[in-house]
């Protein structure tokens, strides 16, 4: 049962006629609205979604996604649930990604630019790796296998040139032994084939190549996923900030060290990024580089996300002790 709402509501209409009174009917999906997928069944306030991380018997993280109508006792036993099998539960609201993969979306939102402007996916996965993450976008991607972004695209209409035209000649990744990187068994390799498409890629879009530096990188891939957090604060998906950082140590292997990306961007100055995001947002015109209404706040009076702390007297939100 894959990432199609068709099959998602006949599977729960069916579900939905064969189990008992009271059961709880969760899914695992990881962008779809569980409002829609609930209202194939006659018992709304029992649907809820658990989003289960891959792979899902080592990653800890379990977003609870909170249905309109998902009852209170529904989201009491899906946490006991989770805490019994040894997961770090974090309940969240309904939106296209829910709270992780919304971000991720816009973390990965610029990479195809980064590549066809001049960086390397390498050079993207270094500074990755420097900063923490135990392997970078492209890394993950072939990891994971890249005909799975492929098909979610195609369902929704979108492209992506570069990522597109290595699933067209079959390079899903690790497991055909070519993606972004070529692989011997699970080493990556550089393909020169990968960056002879890039460039002609680039020659196509008619995009003038150049040096591309880490602190760009970082400022195009990170900013934008600490300003859909913020986002996501003030529409309410996430109740506070320290669960988005929850969500990003435990499911998608943010630096443990660093606490976190929403507690990361307060040590590294809200004024710092939104800067950023405003000169990129003058450069390019892109949306994903407005700043969020939440974080100009921030800005104008000096506050940060966790409410009533000062910026030297904040806890760490993992581990409770207090910042050197």
């Amino acid at each position: 049962v894959f990432e199609n709402m068709d099959i998602k509501k006949e599977v729960f209409g069916k579900l939905d006629a064969i189990a008992r009174p009271g059961a709880i009917l969760a899914s695992n999906t990881s962008y779809l609205d569980v409002n829609e997928i609930a209202t194939s069944t006659g018992r709304p306030q029992d649907v809820v979604g658990l989003h289960f991380f891959s792979p899902a018997n080592v990653m800890r993280l379990l977003e609870i996604v909170r249905g309109d109508r998902t009852a209170p006792d529904v989201l009491v036993t899906a946490l006991a649930v989770a805490r019994k099998i040894g997961k770090v539960p974090v309940v969240v609201g309904v939106c296209h990604g829910f709270v992780g993969n919304r971000m991720l979306a816009a973390r990965s939102a610029e990479n195809e630019a980064l590549l066809l402007e001049g960086a390397s996916p390498e050079q993207i996965d270094r500074v990755f790796t420097d900063f923490g993450w135990p392997m970078g976008p492209f890394a993950m991607g072939d990891l994971a296998g890249l005909d799975i972004g492929w098909r979610n695209r195609k369902a929704l209409g979108r492209t992506a040139p570069i990522a597109d035209a290595l699933c067209e000649a079959g390079r899903f990744g690790q497991k055909t032994g070519k993606g972004f990187y070529r692989y011997d068994g699970r080493k990556a390799e550089i393909d020169p084939e990968v960056n002879a498409l890039i460039e002609e890629a680039s020659r196509k879009a008619g995009v003038g190549r150049r040096a591309v530096s880490a602190e760009e990188i970082t400022e195009r891939t990170l900013y934008p996923m600490i300003n859909e957090g913020a986002r996501i604060l003030e529409e309410k998906i996430a109740a506070r900030a320290s669960d988005i950082d929850l969500v990003w140590v435990n499911g998608y292997g943010f630096p443990v060290g660093k606490g976190g990306p929403m507690f990361w961007a307060e040590l590294t100055g809200l004024e710092t990024i939104v800067a950023a995001l405003d000169r990129w947002h003058a450069g390019t015109g892109r949306d994903l580089f407005r700043p969020a209404g939440l974080l100009r706040r921030l800005v104008e009076t000096g506050g940060g996300f966790r409410r009533g702390r000062d910026e030297n007297d904040m806890k760490h939100p993992l581990s409770g002790r207090k910042t050197p």
